[in-house]
Order: structure tokens, then C-alpha cells, then sequence
């Protein structure tokens, strides 16, 4: 049996699978699938401010960033992400990584990721400005590198 997604939502080479979202949850969670290619340009480093999130790897790998530490995620493996703790990730490896996502409450959802898609998904370089602008509306703050 395959899943039912309510939205799927494209950001350059990432695909997000929505299952649940606020509306389902009455804002208590978000959940969603999220494949992630090699190489695949992803998030800066950031920490959400009011939201936590948990990862689980069902394909491939990961390599994270959790707080200071840099940890490799495979298949089966649950990282917890407590709100206010630096987190990122990149897939350096060959195969297309598939996590299943779950943020709570659920103040981070498709409408952040779809407005984060047309600023991205617009071709040329991204306007970063616009980018930081919607991260801070929903409460992501990104980490600037020294």
C-alpha cells in the first residue's frame, strides 16, 4: 500500500511528501517524507524557535550537523531536535536519501516550504534576503558562518 499524500511540494532537488499537517492535527504536528538527492543544495544551518523536530532515516544516509557535533544517519536511525538547537544536513553519498519528518508543533509547514519553492525554484541564484525573510517569519533563524 502507498501512502496518500495531502501535498508534495519541490524545493531545487528536494521533494517533501506531506501525510499530516496542522490542519489534521489541530497545530499540533506536521509530518511529512522528504528525499533528498546527493549533493542536493539544502538548508543552511539553523535552529527553529518554538518548534521541535524528529527525523526518521528510511533510505540512504545523512550527515548532520547537531548542535557541534557532525553524526552520520542510516536506515533506522531517530534523531531528536530539540527547539533552539543548531541542526543542518547535506547527503554526500550516492544514493537519494528518503527521511520521514515530523515537526511540532506545527507552525512549520507546507505553507513556509511553498514559499520557500517559488523563491528557489524562480531559476538563477536565489534572492537570500527573500529566503531569510521567510525563514524568520516562521521562526527558523539561520546561523551565519565566520
Amino acid at each position: 500500500m502507498f501512502p496518500v499524500y495531502k501535498e508534495q511540494i519541490t524545493i531545487g532537488g528536494l521533494q517533501l511528501n506531506f501525510l499530516v499537517d496542522g490542519q489534521d492535527t489541530e497545530g499540533s504536528l506536521v509530518m511529512f517524507e522528504m528525499f533528498v538527492p546527493p549533493n542536493a543544495k539544502v538548508p543552511a544551518p539553523h535552529f527553529h524557535v518554538e518548534v521541535d523536530e524528529t527525523l526518521y532515516v528510511l533510505e540512504g544516509k545523512l550527515t548532520m550537523l547537531y548542535n557541534t557535533e557532525t553524526r552520520q544517519l542510516n536506515p533506522g536511525d531517530t534523531l531528536f531536535i530539540k527547539r533552539g538547537l543548531i541542526h543542518g544536513f547535506t547527503n554526500e553519498h550516492t544514493q537519494t536519501a528518503r527521511v520521514l519528518c515530523a515537526l511540532s508543533p506545527a507552525s512549520i509547514g507546507p505553507a513556509y516550504f511553498r514559499e520557500l519553492a517559488v523563491v528557489i525554484n524562480a531559476g538563477g541564484p536565489p534572492d537570500r534576503h527573500q529566503i531569510l525573510s521567510i525563514m524568520k517569519q516562521y521562526g527558523l533563524e539561520p546561523i551565519q558562518a565566520n
